[in-house]
């Protein structure tokens, strides 16, 4: 049976696709993020012990989305540091690099993180 050519089966594609060439370890997690069409999250994980290791959210943020997904970088670039970790990998989830995924990346970059 051939996949559906949807966009959220295109984009778990493309994911898919970055995920065989992009893993996390305890000393460079990953920085995985998710667009819903309300909210933006972002999570550290460490692929290697298979967990979360810090996660943040729009969830209570105000503002406009890119805003928001601006402080969300910033917000898993400060939990990051107060685990010890100052390098990361980063995952767009099969999104294009840009808008909030872009946001994302460089609130952390500011707050930091490298990678």
């Amino acid at each position: 049976m051939k996949t559906p050519n949807t966009k959220i089966a295109k984009r778990k594609r493309k994911h898919a696709r970055i995920r065989a060439t992009i893993s996390g370890t305890p000393a460079r997690p990953r920085i995985a993020v998710f667009i819903s069409n309300r909210y933006v999250y972002a999570q550290l994980i460490d692929d290697v012990k298979g967990g979360t290791v810090a996660s943040a959210s729009s969830l209570s943020m105000k503002g406009t989305p890119v805003q928001k997904a601006k402080e969300v970088g910033r917000e898993i670039a400060l939990k990051a540091k107060e685990k010890g970790v100052k390098k990361a990998v980063f995952d767009r989830g099969g999104f294009l690099y840009s808008g909030k995924v872009k946001a994302v990346a460089d609130g952390a970059r500011e707050a930091g993180l490298i990678f």
